[in-house]
């Protein structure tokens, strides 16, 4: 059995209609026709804005992380710093560097763009994109949203690798980042 080398054709939108809108996301359900088949089917997609995700690396090596509650999965999460992209912010770098000081008031002095994902393509709009902070310090206070509760925490690199497999760091839009990190380690 070979394997083709061609793509299944887009499916044909026949009618999009707005299902919930918060101040986060909003969902649509979209009425799609198969190009192939002919058989129309419903579709929800959830849009929200590009996310950014931060790896600060502090002037001693460590990682900076944050656990915070999540009401998801109901349990105290470490994970990196991040957060929605603001219709201000002028790219997804000034995102992170947002982010990065309103919840650690760390900054950094360079900036690596370590790559970006669909989160989840078969139902979410939006992409999420990972950067490497150096030479990470403190040069303010935290400025947390009124719903945000964060514990700033320093973490040895060396340990990374084996928090993720423990499951101690579960968030896997955080573990691709660390994904990326290895990525761009081994390319320099």
């Amino acid at each position: 059995m070979s394997c083709p080398d061609k793509d299944p054709p887009a499916w044909e939108l026949v009618d999009r209609q707005s299902v919930v809108t918060s101040p986060i996301f909003s969902v649509d359900r979209h009425r799609a026709r198969s190009a192939l088949s002919g058989n129309e089917h419903d579709f929800y997609i959830f849009h929200c804005d590009d996310w950014v995700n931060v790896i600060p690396i502090t002037e001693a090596g460590d990682v900076l992380m944050i656990r915070q509650y999540r009401h998801g999965t109901k349990q105290v999460t470490l994970e990196i710093p991040g957060g929605l992209m603001d219709p201000g912010d002028a790219s997804p770098q000034a995102a992170a560097e947002r982010e990065l000081g309103e919840e650690t008031g760390y900054s950094a002095q360079q900036w690596h763009y370590l790559g970006k994902i669909a989160p989840n393509p078969a139902m979410q709009s939006n992409l999420c994109h990972s950067f490497l902070a150096l030479n990470a310090r403190e040069t303010a206070v935290q400025n947390l949203d009124h719903a945000e509760e964060i514990r700033v925490v320093c973490v040895p690199r060396g340990e990374i690798e084996a928090r993720i497999r423990a499951g101690e760091i579960s968030h896997a839009l955080v573990v691709v980042a660390f994904y990326y990190l290895s990525l761009f380690e081994r390319d320099h």
